[in-house]
């Protein structure tokens, strides 16, 4: 394989800086890069940038490329598709290629009930879909969701995002109804408990003080969730979390709307992460790595609820063949090449890894994760725990330039997420980066 990473021009290279350029003069300003990679080639968990260098990707494509950028197969199933056809509508006709990754999606996800899938372009699309879904099904028009939580910018799922005051600001009013409560992020309760002391106060607050003071439950659709937080900062539940929430959900009857969109595809060692606590939801939403960063979103849900009528919901693009055709190449991939026990394996090394960073650094406050899918909250000391968002983007910003693309998320936390396909190698050679550059920040506090 070589040795990785290389830098050959200190980033951003010239070529890098042109293109920059001419991106700010006609690229919408709402996008906000992390810095200035300009990719020019992805091979396996290596990017290649266009002045040469080439790094480690710790970000996976933004958690798109769970089996690597470009695998043999899933190019190769876009290329036989593409001598095919392209796009015909699955709206309105049929194609053996949706029908195919639909009975897929029925296999892997959890729950051996009966489901039925619905196709559309993206991650917000599948929320969007999983909204319009369940409130025709109950009739009802109430969410839970949480702070913190992140499921999309459209306006409907944005009505359920929590994360940032950016991407809410000014687009009141929203999708109404919605009612955000706090999320189990043990490491900063928001109620100021500690675990297990709390006794899980989280979902009892959601029964006694939400739903038995001011939000009936009878008009309550269901709880929309991350298994694990994702741009809210990689927070993981404690153990019994879920187990919890499905029986607040059942004794109140409410769905279970569980968003893997960032999760989901074997990322953290199961298909789907909510896996790990045995929970079945009723509705699951999948985007991102599903078809290798070919937009396409799932929405795989209890047949029972599908029960709506012919034109209610639709998209002219869900389903493309050729996203369909690469989203079964990396199911195949992800089941013939044991990503799932690799990702379990390179995550338990990582996280006993950065468990020892944790211990003899000042400024890793927490490592947290699951398989593939680990953050490391950086602060500014461990006493007061104060978030070290300017320290974690000092990191993040050395890291790529000696050749590790990793990204943050919340306030101060960076998340490792490579390819499912990551060698030791590369591991090692990645969290060796890392560990040096988090050593030179706390150096210099």
């Amino acid at each position: 394989m070589g040795s990785y990473p290389r830098i050959v021009v200190r980033p951003p290279g010239p070529k890098a800086r042109e293109l920059v350029k001419r991106d700010e003069a006609s690229i919408s300003h709402s996008y906000v890069r992390f810095y200035p990679l300009v990719v020019e080639l992805g091979k396996d968990c290596i990017v290649k940038d266009v002045d040469g260098n080439e790094y480690i990707d710790f970000n996976s494509g933004l958690v798109c490329l769970n089996v690597g950028h470009n695998h043999p197969k899933v190019v190769n199933a876009i290329k036989n598709q593409c001598d095919r056809f392209l796009h015909y509508s699955n709206t309105d006709f049929y194609y053996r290629e949706v029908v195919n990754l639909a009975e897929k999606l029925i296999e892997i996800t959890p729950g051996l009930f009966e489901k039925k899938v619905y196709f559309g372009n993206s991650g917000a699309e599948a929320v969007e879909a999983a909204v319009k879904l369940s409130k025709w099904h109950t009739r009802k028009h109430r969410f839970i969701a949480f702070i913190s939580g992140f499921h999309g910018r459209t306006l409907g799922a944005l009505s359920l995002t929590g994360s940032k005051l950016v991407h809410r600001r000014y687009y009141f009013p929203m999708l109404p109804g919605v009612t955000h409560v706090p999320y189990p992020y043990c490491y900063r309760c928001p109620f100021k408990l500690s675990y297990p002391d709390c006794s899980y106060w989280c979902v009892d607050f959601i029964d006694e003080l939400v739903l038995q003071k001011y939000v009936p439950p009878e008009e309550v659709v269901g709880i929309v969730f991350e298994s694990i937080q994702g741009e809210g900062g990689y927070v993981v539940p404690p153990p019994e979390y879920f187990q919890r929430l499905k029986k607040l959900a059942d004794k109140y009857d409410l769905l279970l709307i569980d968003d893997e969109i960032q999760s989901g595809m074997g990322r953290t060692g199961s298909w789907f992460a909510i896996e790990h606590w045995k929970v079945e939801p009723d509705i699951i939403c999948v985007a991102k790595a599903l078809a290798s960063g070919l937009p396409l979103g799932a929405t795989v849900a209890r047949a029972r609820l599908m029960d709506w009528e012919g034109g209610s919901h639709a998209s002219t693009f869900g389903g493309n063949p050729l996203a369909c055709a690469a989203a079964l190449a990396v199911i195949d991939v992800i089941k013939e090449e044991k990503l799932l026990e690799n990702a379990e394996k390179q995550g338990n090394y990582i996280m006993k890894w950065l468990q020892n960073l944790k211990e003899e650094r000042e400024i890793v406050g927490d490592v947290r994760g699951k398989g593939l899918m680990i953050g490391i909250e950086i602060v500014e000391d461990k006493e007061t725990k104060n978030p070290g968002t300017d320290k974690a983007r000092e990191v993040m910003l050395r890291c790529w330039k000696r050749g590790v693309a990793i990204i943050s998320c919340g306030a101060s936390t960076l998340r490792i997420v490579p390819p499912l396909t990551i060698t030791r190698e590369l591991v090692d050679a990645g969290l060796e980066i890392i560990e040096d550059v988090i050593k030179e920040v706390e150096k210099e506090k």
